[in-house]
């Protein structure tokens, strides 16, 4: 069985979700993905399309973790735009972006009020968050973590294909360009003038003997061309 999950407008808490609903606001919570996963039995699949301008960091984290345990029955396509947090959860299986989609990683932020102290405590924060998140991008990438925060560092946009050169997704969508398969066997070639010219000769003088119904002729050609290849291999 095949399960669809939409991944669109803001990455909200669950309590927040009846609020953009009310205003009739696109919006994505972690329950919307575990009514789902409650649902999965071994041997489904799951298709997550992701629109997403981001939200909650705590939010995409769930979401993302509740995907990467299912990983191998996942497919994620992103259609529009995976940013923030969004692109985190992006993270979590074998993942394609439309041609005219985009990716946007970038720090995390927030908005705070009080004394040096304070600010001192969130900019440690905010540094930790960003540690957490980069973890997303190493492990589907295989790049370090200081190439991931220089990545987040200077709020990166990407194209399909610059997300894909740099790893963060597997595919494009619509790429048709496939790479023929490699079969066991021997390898399938033309044959050459001499060989053409020798069965050729073979098909006129069993043309010759139809007219006579000599089906013992028919055969003792067929055997003679299947004797032919044996002696080109």
């Amino acid at each position: 069985m095949k399960h669809r999950i939409n991944i669109m407008g803001l990455l909200v808490p669950n309590d927040y979700k009846w609020y953009y609903e009310y205003f009739g606001e696109d919006c994505t919570c972690p329950e919307d993905i575990k009514k789902v996963l409650d649902v999965f039995k071994p041997g489904d699949e799951i298709e997550v399309y992701i629109n997403s301008p981001g939200g909650a960091v705590d939010v995409g984290s769930e979401i993302y973790t509740m995907l990467r345990k299912q990983q191998d029955s996942v497919r994620i396509y992103i259609t529009g735009k995976a940013c923030s947090a969004a692109s985190v959860i992006a993270m979590a299986a074998y993942c394609e972006m439309s041609p005219t989609s985009l990716m946007m990683v970038h720090c995390a932020s927030s908005v705070i009020a009080g004394n040096h102290n304070k600010m001192e405590e969130m900019a440690v924060t905010l540094k930790t968050v960003d540690k957490a998140i980069s973890m997303a991008y190493v492990q589907k990438t295989g790049m370090t973590e200081n190439e991931a925060l220089e990545m987040m560092e200077h709020e990166t946009w990407m194209t399909a294909e610059q997300a894909k050169e740099r790893g963060l997704v597997d595919g494009i969508m619509f790429d048709n360009k496939e790479e023929f398969p490699i079969v066991a066997g021997p390898l399938f070639t033309l044959p050459d003038e001499e060989k053409l010219k020798k069965v050729k000769m073979m098909l006129e003088k069993a043309e010759e003997h139809v007219d006579n119904g000599s089906a013992a002729f028919l055969i003792q050609t067929k055997f003679n061309h299947l004797k032919l290849e044996g002696e080109e291999r």
